[in-house]
């Protein structure tokens, strides 16, 4: 049997998760229950703990309305009978337009009780910000967070698409007010998207021990290697999409994905999550599969070492 991957500190939060976080915006929606199911007992029983949801998912597919991602996890849980060791994470306040507000203090307390309902427990481990609220004052959002906390509905607070100007922000009134503090950000991060991530959160986060859990851990699919050429974008609904990546950086990034790939036998797209997972300044990519065999090559990803002489490659390459 394959060694469970070992745990990390998330931030300060006291909170360890497997290097790896399953994205649950596909329960529900490319995932039926009974799939899902099957994804998440794969996933707990091959030693990863940590399933990241939000209220919002899947609102974006007709005759949804959020909440479908929450409701398979929850009843998932209450199947399995076990809650502990689970880390459950999930967010509020995700702006579609114009929308402000919703990270003031009732949509915030509103939205962790319906979260709650829909998980079938009594808390959520991490409770996070899904995307900036401007129009919110920061004390008022951490506060309400803070409620959370003392009532134990939640463990600790993260956020998700906020600049590192934000972040610093509300790291220092949470300092300065003795309001509890994001533990961890969510920013896109991958071989082709570093410069955001790297130019302004990274040092921020390192100095302030703020974990990671990055998303779009293969670009939309363009790091899987299927989209090499213009003929390629037409294989599925996301190709359309590819043009932006479809560049002598993008093509200089597969090259050497291929290379390293082809060295240890795998598909790129291991490769490409194994390089994030080797970064120290993350705590763990979000990554999530409709099946069992695409579930099998996630969990291959985490397990797959590079070499330093593989990481300076895949760096030289994806340099900006």
């Amino acid at each position: 049997m394959t060694a469970a991957p070992a745990k990390r500190p998330l931030g300060r939060s006291g909170i360890e998760i497997a290097p790896l976080v399953f994205g649950g915006n596909v329960f529900g929606w490319t995932a039926d229950e009974p799939t899902s199911f099957s994804l998440l007992d794969a996933f707990m029983a091959a030693g990863f703990n940590a399933v990241d949801t939000a209220e919002a998912y899947s609102s974006w597919v007709p005759g949804h309305k959020g909440g479908e991602s929450e409701t398979i996890i929850g009843r998932w849980l209450k199947r399995r009978g076990r809650r502990d060791d689970v880390v459950i994470c999930t967010k509020v306040g995700w702006h579609q337009g114009d929308q402000p507000g919703l990270l003031k203090r009732a949509n915030i307390i509103r939205g962790a009780e319906d979260s709650l309902k829909r998980l079938q427990t009594d808390y959520i481990d991490l409770y996070q910000s899904h995307s900036d609220d401007p129009e919110t004052p920061l004390e008022e959002t951490l506060g309400a967070y803070a409620t959370l906390i003392e009532q134990g509905k939640v463990r600790a607070i993260g956020c998700s698409n906020y600049s590192a100007a934000r972040l610093n922000q509300a790291l220092e009134i949470s300092a300065r007010d003795g309001l509890p503090r994001y533990e961890s950000v969510q920013p896109p991060y991958n071989l082709y998207q570093r410069q955001g991530f790297e130019a302004e959160l990274q040092p921020l986060v390192e100095a302030e021990q703020v974990g990671v859990i990055s998303y779009y851990a293969l670009a939309a699919g363009f790091l899987t290697g299927k989209y090499r050429s213009e003929a390629d974008k037409a294989k599925s609904a996301r190709g359309a999409g590819m043009h932006r990546f479809m560049d002598a950086r993008g093509f200089r990034i597969l090259d050497a994905m291929d290379k390293v790939a082809a060295a240890h036998g795998v598909p790129v797209a291991q490769v490409a999550i194994a390089w994030i997972v080797a970064k120290p300044a993350i705590t763990a990519p979000i990554a999530s599969a409709t099946s069992l065999e695409q579930f099998a090559d996630l969990a291959a990803a985490v397990r797959l070492t590079l070499s330093a002489d593989e990481m300076q490659q895949l760096d030289q390459a994806s340099a900006y």
